[in-house]
This record gives structure tokens, C-alpha cells and sequence, in this order.
């Protein structure tokens, strides 16, 4: 393979990790010889070898092979040390040469250049959070440190972070902005120690000025690697930069966690991201279909697909957004419009799974506990308002939750009439736009009762 086929292969790679993720992992790559089906680079250090080979070695073999390369395989060796073999390292010490010499550039993840704000679908269930996030990706003052994102799978915490990121960049160029998981910061401090290099591990992520850590809860129970995070943590406080957070849970929630890193943590913007209600997810497909347009040209989706997905999946963002791309991939196959009968057929088995498995007696059960009333009073005649209310509430959850009928809610409750159902769901919409106490008990109990 000739240089030039070489330059071509890096200006596709420029063009698919991005600029800043080519500059510092790809362009100081050095292509030795290609024999066997293994292509050879070059790298500065072991660390970048082991980076490059875990998060770009698949994205360089398929554009070697698309340039018409017969590649089977990539290895990373250390570049001999001999005069020669330094000119290769200069277009990477060009790229940081307003930052602080290292061995290696920051070790951070690739960012993902389809979660930007701009595909972020925003709705009542996660609009704090976007706002905290837009206001950290404007690069002024810190106005809360930590930010810590916190909610279950496929919410979208991992898509603001990344967001964040890269509106960071785009509006401030010169800042140090480092986004890794929790578990790369550890295998980081590992490797450190392993290397007797822990002064150069302080060094770089101390010289950070935005710090990103997604999946924090990974360093629970790791007992070293938490010492080194707090230590980390209150550095980069005192020197008031900012610290972006992310877990599955609140930082009090958080077993093996040390009370001093839950402390920190707790002390700035703690935003929960709750789970998708209907209409966001709607959004959500809806955006998505706008995407798939451009690809699968002329396919037609019938009317009442969307809200019935949106409908019957409801465990999370990433399910959702699967089961769109296996609905459009197979429609496209068979050349058929996607119809209800059809999104049936073929998502049958996320449909299943997606069921909810919950019981209108498990419903009734935890709302009565709630309310601190009788089980008996939940499904019994009296109507106090100490009792209606909550029974509307087990009614409307019962009604969202369950794939029950009204007239099988209604029989439940006491043999209640389907209309009666009807009128306490009814009562509960309209109460959730008046009442916010209402709303965040509502918000609650469906949290208690999917968890």
C-alpha cells in the first residue's frame, strides 16, 4: 500500500471519529508495512497502541479494506527508538502544543457524533436535565459542580453527556474537555500503578478543565481507584472547573460507595432523568422516522404504528429506537408499507418481552401503602376524599400500567362499573396539570412499581 492510498484512508477516518478524536489517536499512527493481511502501525506508547486497538481498530481495517487493502488483521507495535522513528510523532505534538507535555494525549472515549442536542428528543420526564446540561455545555463560570445525571437505562444519560461534550468543543476549542466511563478511569489508575506512573495519571487528569465520568457507580467497592477519584475530584473543585457525573441511581443510592465521594457528589445539581412517559417516546419515533426517510427512500409507515409502539414499548429509549431500525430494515427487505398487522409480526418477540408484568392487586397494594389506607377501604364502597383520591390514583395507574380492560379494572375494584373507571382516570390527567404534589406522588409509585 502507497502513502497516498494511506492519506485517503486518514481523510475518510478524519471523517468518521471527527477531528479532535483524529488528531489525537490516528494521526500519529504509522503505517510500517502491510503483509499477510496484517496491516503494521507504529504507535508512541503501549497505552496508545492499547487505546487505538480497542476503540479504532475495527473503524482503520474496514476503511484499508474499502480502499482495496487485503486486511485481516491490526497490530500496534512502539516505534523503535531511533532518530528516524521520532518525525511520525510531530504532527501529534504540533496538536498539543498549547497543552502540558505528555507521554500520551488525554485517554478519553470517542464521542458519538449522533448524540448532539440537536437529537435529543426533550419532554417533561428529562427537560431538567437537558436545561443543566446546556447550561454546563456553554463553557462560562461554573454554576453547579458537580452536574451528576442520574437515571436508569436508555434514558439518555450517556447521549447529554456526549452532548455536552461536543458543544464544548465547538464553543471553546481551548479547553481541556476529557469524557471517559468510570470503568476506563479505573483500568486508567491501574495501569498507572502497574507502570509506576501514578504522578503522570495525577498530573493529566488534574490538568483537565472539564471532567466527564459516565457510570460512576462501577468504582463502588474499588477502594483505590475511589481514594484516587476524591482526590481528583476536590483538585479539579479547588480549581473550579467543571465535573460532569453520570450513574443509574442517586449518590445516596449508591451501595460501596464512600460517604465522603457521596458527599461531594450531593453537593451540586443532582438531576434524576425519569422514565419516558408516552408522548416522549412518541417524539422519540417520530424523530427517528425523519432519519430513516433519507435511507429508506419511498417506504410508507401506516397511521397508528408509532403510537402503538409507543404505546406497548416501554422499557427504555434504546429498545425502542432497536425495534424502529429492525421495523424500517424489514419493511425495506420485503417491500412491504409497514402496517400495524405487520410491526406485530415482526416485533413480536420485543412485544412480549415489553409487556408489562405488573398486577392491578400489586398496584392497589402499593398506592394504599402510599396513602397510608386501608387495602379493604382501596376497593371497598366509602367515599371520603381520604379514600377516592387514592383510589383513582391505584384506577389510573392500573389503566397505565397494565394491559387491562376498564371492565376487568372495574370488577377489581369492587365490581365498579367500566364508566366509573373511566371518570377516576379522567379526574387524575386533569388533576396532574393542577397538582404537582400529585404529579411527583404519581411520578413516584410508578417508579416503585416498575423498578
Amino acid at each position: 500500500m502507497t502513502n497516498e492510498t494511506w492519506g485517503q484512508v486518514r481523510e475518510a477516518l478524519m471523517q468518521r471519529v471527527g477531528k479532535n478524536n483524529y488528531t489525537t489517536w490516528i494521526e500519529p499512527l504509522r503505517l510500517a508495512r502491510l503483509k499477510n493481511g496484517v496491516a503494521h502501525f507504529e504507535v508512541p506508547t503501549s497505552f496508545f497502541g492499547d487505546w487505538v486497538q480497542r476503540n479504532y481498530a475495527d473503524h482503520i481495517r474496514s476503511q484499508l479494506v474499502t480502499a482495496g487493502a487485503e486486511v485481516h488483521r491490526i497490530e500496534f507495535a512502539v516505534a523503535a527508538a531511533r532518530p528516524q522513528a521520532e518525525a511520525p510523532a510531530k504532527p501529534a505534538a504540533r496538536a498539543a502544543r498549547s497543552r502540558p507535555a505528555q507521554d500520551d494525549d488525554l485517554p478519553g472515549a470517542p464521542l458519538d457524533a449522533r448524540f448532539t442536542f440537536d437529537t435529543f428528543v426533550v419532554g417533561k420526564p428529562n427537560e431538567l436535565a437537558h436545561a443543566a446540561a446546556r447550561r454546563v455545555a456553554e463553557g462560562g463560570p461554573v454554576t453547579f459542580n458537580p452536574l451528576f445525571l442520574y437515571g436508569g437505562v436508555g434514558l439518555g444519560k450517556t447521549h447529554l453527556m456526549h452532548a455536552i461534550a461536543h458543544e464544548l468543543q465547538a464553543r471553546r476549542p481551548d479547553l481541556r474537555v476529557l469524557y471517559l466511563s468510570a470503568e476506563q478511569f479505573m483500568y486508567r489508575f491501574i495501569q498507572a500503578l502497574r507502570d509506576k506512573q501514578v504522578m503522570d495519571f495525577k498530573q493529566l487528569f488534574r490538568s483537565v478543565d472539564v471532567l466527564m465520568v459516565d457510570d460512576v457507580q462501577f468504582i463502588a467497592g474499588k477502594d483505590s481507584t475511589q481514594e484516587e477519584f476524591f482526590h481528583t475530584f476536590n483538585a479539579l473543585v479547588d480549581q473550579n472547573k467543571q465535573i460532569v457525573i453520570s450513574a443509574d441511581r442517586a449518590p445516596g443510592e449508591i451501595k460501596d460507595l464512600e460517604d465522603r465521594i457521596k458527599s461531594r457528589l450531593q453537593c451540586g445539581l443532582v438531576v434524576d432523568l425519569h422514565p419516558t412517559d408516552y408522548e416522549l417516546r412518541l417524539g422519540i419515533l417520530q424523530q427517528k422516522v425523519e432519519v430513516y426517510r433519507n435511507q429508506y427512500k419511498g417506504l410508507q409507515i401506516a397511521p397508528g404504528v408509532l403510537e402503538f409502539l409507543a404505546h406497548r414499548i416501554t422499557t427504555n429509549v434504546r429498545v425502542l429506537e432497536g425495534a424502529l431500525t429492525r421495523l424500517f430494515a424489514f419493511a425495506s427487505l420485503v417491500g412491504r408499507e409497514i402496517t400495524l398487522d405487520l410491526a406485530q409480526d415482526c416485533l413480536a418477540d420485543i412485544l412480549r418481552a415489553s409487556d408489562r408484568k405488573l398486577t392491578i392487586e400489586e398496584i392497589q397494594r402499593k398506592v394504599a401503602e402510599h396513602y397510608n389506607i386501608r387495602l379493604a377501604d382501596m376497593i371497598g364502597p366509602k367515599r371520603l376524599r381520604t379514600i377516592a383520591r387514592p383510589r383513582q390514583v391505584a384506577m389510573y395507574l392500573a389503566k397505565q400500567l397494565t394491559p387491562r380492560s376498564l371492565p376487568e379494572i372495574g370488577r377489581r375494584f369492587g365490581g365498579r362499573d367500566h364508566t366509573t373507571i373511566m371518570h377516576g382516570v379522567r379526574k387524575i390527567e386533569e388533576l396532574m396539570a393542577l397538582d404537582s404534589q400529585l404529579a411527583d406522588d404519581l411520578q413516584l409509585l410508578k417508579r416503585m412499581l416498575q423498578g
